[in-house]
């Protein structure tokens, strides 16, 4: 009964506290591993990868040395074995950086996964439902390969053991399929989730009868007869050519059965004939109010049947990423609807959603294109965001990097752009109060900045335990004091410091809230260590949140790290192509390249954000002082004026004096840069 329940109420909103592993691990096919940032963390050498893959397959068990050595140098001696185990090691270590403390456990005689931090592929099919209860076989479509393809003949013990791993995990595979198969083998199960459930392990064993049989039973349902008949042939195909037997007796009397009777009707949206379907409602319907802005995404569609798993699992994944931005509410479908009318306004109209996202699927002959729609639902329905990706079809494994993140990277900041200029608010409350704040306080000009903080003052009054209030406020005081508003900066910085730890408090998977109090301990406090702590937390809970990219940068700046700041400015670029306030990022990215001295690169970018934010002070800084080293004193001359008349008082000395630049080198270069600007030494 509660599964019946479950297909009947197939959207739920997903659970926004999930927090996802610091590396994803690929055993099936070629070995990948990869970090939280999208980082390749796979040595080089074969033996370093075998380390890993064999102790993927004993995740949490403290593996003896001794044994590895025996297994990896199985015809040199002891010594000279463990002598290469440690290389190996070392090299794994190496390329796991500074995650490898956190990942691998090892000491003088065992090493160890720490399977907490870790996702592994295999280890996910065989485990429990998925966090979004998708099946497992949903996750071995995604998942194709043989174990550890690459490293056969590393040596013979190691083959061996390979060899007998590979037939273990057929076998528990083949019991998840079947466990599976028989939740789903009931005549209450709508017939397109049964063929569908059939098809994707079919997919992963062409040779499994019972999935051949459920899907030629599920298709006869759906009155697709000679669909059924076509599977029961390409069954015995697949049969004789991979094991050299023909179909039990039990499938060959289903195709019989199926031959003889009489032709079903089709049926069309899983309601059976069209002529008996219930019609959709064509009117709209009103929708529920609701005290958080909701975000549907609807079941993405696939030209081919052969992609609509991956469609379904792609929106999924989507919805999944979604959830991890802390100020809407998200809510998916379960269950694929491959019939599904998208852009039925009824459909949509009577969910109570305020965005839904849609997409689809075009198979080509070596890649897929992917086509997304952010569909704002409001007295018209009308698509206020789009994009497109294309994938090699070698290239699925990347599918989260290239296409989920950017994608949920993007509706954020268009949906807080969209909220913000609403004429009437959607959204009440505090959050309603933040999002009329924010586009108010980006102008980076007095009054409405004030106004700004008024508006998130009331947000917090109206409620203290807004997380989102609170880190926005804290931040408002960093940019009051940055701009020279501020008539107590020392005030202004607890002010900061008690705001960005309240929103942490009331909201402990925030990451945008770590982000702010990470900016907060570099810029104000130049507490940097403390700062990329922050840093740290805020990405592995939330790494598609542009800002945290782009704040990270800012910090690496001041380290002195500009190698470093310019490689997350590249990452915060790839999810920011939608930011109405990308003058921020210039500004970061103007500071990169003048500590890298490359004060040309420096010039552009700073330029670039003066116009696209004139008033904002701090971005004119790199601009003049990249002039300077440049000898364009004449073209730095109007920047200076205006960067004087928002702060009058402004001076190399005072400016260097409070700037949190670590290194004494970028100071001097700084400041030299200024002077021969022409800004006033004070």
């Amino acid at each position: 009964m509660a599964q019946q329940n479950a297909h009947q109420n197939n959207l739920v909103a997903l659970d926004v506290g999930a927090r996802q592993a610091i590396v994803r691990i690929h055993l099936l096919g070629a070995l990948r591993a990869i970090s939280y940032l999208g980082e390749d963390l796979v040595p080089r050498g074969r033996k370093a990868r075998a380390i890993l893959g064999y102790l993927c397959l004993h995740a949490g068990q403290r593996v003896p040395r001794a044994k590895l050595a025996a297994l990896l140098w199985d015809r040199v001696p002891d010594q000279q074995a463990r002598a290469s185990l440690r290389q190996s090691l070392r090299e794994l270590l190496l390329a796991f950086g500074p995650l490898a403390d956190e990942v691998l456990e090892t000491d003088a005689e065992m090493v160890r996964l720490n399977q907490r931090a870790c996702w592994v592929d295999s280890a996910a099919i065989l485990a429990g439902p998925h966090p979004a209860n998708l099946l497992r076989t949903d996750l071995a479509a995604l998942c194709e390969g043989e174990l550890l393809e690459d490293l056969n003949g590393i040596s013979e013990a190691f083959d061996e053991w390979l060899l007998m791993e590979r037939a273990r995990f057929a076998t528990e595979v083949t019991a998840v399929f079947d466990e599976e198969l028989h939740e789903i083998a009931q005549a209450d199960v709508p017939a397109e989730r049964r063929a569908g459930l059939a098809r994707r392990i079919i997919t992963c064993d062409p040779t499994h009868e019972g999935a051949s049989r459920i899907l030629m039973t599920a298709l006869a349902d759906m009155g697709e007869k000679a669909q059924a008949l076509r599977e029961f042939e390409r069954c015995r195909m697949a049969m004789r050519s991979r094991l050299e037997v023909e179909p039990a007796a039990e499938t060959r009397a289903l195709y019989e059965r199926l031959r003889s009777a009489p032709m079903r009707p089709k049926i069309e949206n899983g309601h059976g004939s069209e002529a008996h379907a219930e019609p959709r409602a064509s009117i709209a319907v009103s929708a529920p109010t609701a005290s958080r802005l909701r975000i549907g995404v609807i079941p993405f569609q696939a030209t081919t049947e052969e992609n609509a798993q991956l469609a379904f699992s792609l929106s999924q994944e989507i919805a999944s990423a979604l959830a991890r931005f802390r100020w809407f509410d998200v809510v998916a479908a379960l269950t694929p609807q491959l019939h599904l009318a998208q852009c039925d306004e009824g459909f949509l109209r009577a969910k109570g959603w305020h965005y839904a996202v849609e997409g689809n699927l075009i198979s080509g002959a070596d890649k897929i294109s992917i086509s997304i729609r952010l569909l704002d639902i409001g007295q018209d329905i009308r698509p206020v965001w789009s994009d497109r990706f294309e994938l090699a079809t070698t290239m699925m494994d990347q599918l989260h990097d290239r296409v989920v993140a950017p994608v949920v990277a993007r509706i954020d900041p268009a949906i807080l752009f969209i909220e913000g200029k609403q004429s009437v608010q959607r959204q009440s409350g505090a959050t309603g109060l933040v999002l009329r704040a924010l586009p108010l306080m980006l102008m980076m000009q007095r009054a409405p900045f004030e106004q700004a903080g008024d508006l998130l003052d009331e947000a917090l009054r109206n409620d203290p335990q807004n997380a989102k209030a609170a880190a926005w406020k804290a931040f408002w005081h960093v940019f009051h004091i940055g701009q020279g508003w501020s008539a107590d900066p020392k005030n202004s910085l607890q002010f900061a410091q008690e705001l960005a730890l309240r929103a942490i408090k009331n909201d402990p998977e925030n990451g945008e809230a770590f982000a702010i109090c990470g900016h907060i301990c570099s810029f104000l406090e130049k507490d940097f260590d403390l700062a990329r702590h922050y840093f740290t937390i805020a990405l592995r809970l939330n790494p598609n949140i542009a800002f945290t990219w782009a704040m990270s940068a800012a910090t690496y700046n001041y380290v002195g790290d500009p190698v470093s700041a310019l490689r997350h400015l590249e990452r915060y670029s790839t999810l920011a192509s939608f930011d109405p306030n990308a003058y921020f990022g210039e500004n970061i990215y103007a500071t990169a390249h003048f500590l890298n001295r490359d004060y040309e690169a420096a010039y552009r970018f700073g330029k670039r954000g003066t116009r696209a934010c004139p008033d904002f002070s701090n971005g004119y800084k790199p601009l003049i002082a990249a002039l300077g080293h440049l000898g364009r004193r004449e073209e730095a001359a109007p920047y200076i004026q205006k960067l004087l008349q928002m702060e009058p008082h402004f001076t190399i000395a005072r400016f260097i004096g409070s700037y949190p630049l670590a290194r004494q080198e970028d100071r001097d270069d700084y400041a030299r840069g200024l002077e021969l600007a022409g800004v006033p030494k004070g």
